[in-house]
């Protein structure tokens, strides 16, 4: 399948794909303000946001802190419009603190949604659900690491659907246009494909039924520069620029 085709006549994403975009910060100002409002209005969808961002918060917590690049600072108050001539000595530049400070708005904003729409009288709960829908399930997330040790993608096994959520860290184009390519590696196995993987968006990619018995914990999941034409390859020919194991699923 060409991979222009696949990213243009791609479905709209799922309720767990757009948690997880919102939550990386990853959407447009519009599609941003929408998903507020499916949050406020939707108490299974604001519980998968939520979800998600216990499991970033629990995988910040395991990332060593690092200083941002005077480069990286550099934009970041461009952004903001702040005097690019103030001075940077301050404990503001510290990537563990935006970090934190990211997370703890994320909490405050959902703290304060469910407090905004707490009841002025205690009332009965309503009755549980007989089975929990499948979007309100929460999966354990594997980081898909770079060479630097930074997460490049991360990635939500479902073998009941048969799928990998996968959500990137948005990050350049390759310069010699080859795209993502996910791999799954079983212990003592050649890896296979599992197909196209976006760097900039995330989406979940169909898993043969052949392949889903390897997606158990202890493969690996990894991702190549491959060319475009011909997904998915018998075989990996680019270098890997990200992988991680999977873990309990």
């Amino acid at each position: 399948m060409n991979i222009r085709d696949h990213q243009t006549d791609q479905e709209p994403p799922s309720a767990e794909v757009r948690a997880g975009e919102y939550v990386l910060g990853v959407l447009d100002a519009d599609t941003r303000a929408q998903t507020r409002q499916r949050i406020r209005s939707e108490p299974a969808f604001a519980r998968l946001v939520a979800q998600w961002e216990q499991r970033l918060n629990l995988l910040a917590q395991e990332l060593p802190a690092a200083d941002a690049p005077p480069r990286l600072w550099r934009g970041v108050r461009a952004r903001l419009g702040w005097d690019a001539d103030e001075p940077r000595s301050s404990g503001w530049n510290s990537l563990a603190l935006w970090r934190g400070l990211t997370g703890v708005a994320a909490v405050a904003a959902v703290a304060l949604f469910v407090v905004g729409r707490a009841p002025p009288a205690p009332v009965p709960p309503p009755p549980a659900p007989p089975v929990a829908q499948e979007e309100d399930v929460a999966r354990p997330v594997t980081p898909l690491t770079r060479d630097d040790g930074q997460p490049g993608w991360l990635a939500s096994v479902d073998k009941r659907a048969g799928k990998v959520l996968m959500v990137p860290i948005p990050s350049p184009a390759d310069a010699q246009g080859r795209v993502g390519e996910l791999w799954v590696i079983a212990k003592g196995e050649a890896p296979r494909s599992l197909g196209f993987v976006s760097n900039e968006k995330a989406h979940s990619v169909a898993v043969p039924a052949a392949l889903l018995d390897k997606l158990t914990p202890g493969s690996t999941l990894a991702v190549t520069l491959e060319p475009a034409q011909g997904i998915p390859h018998a075989a990996p020919t680019g270098p890997i620029v990200a992988k991680g194991a999977i873990g309990a699923i």
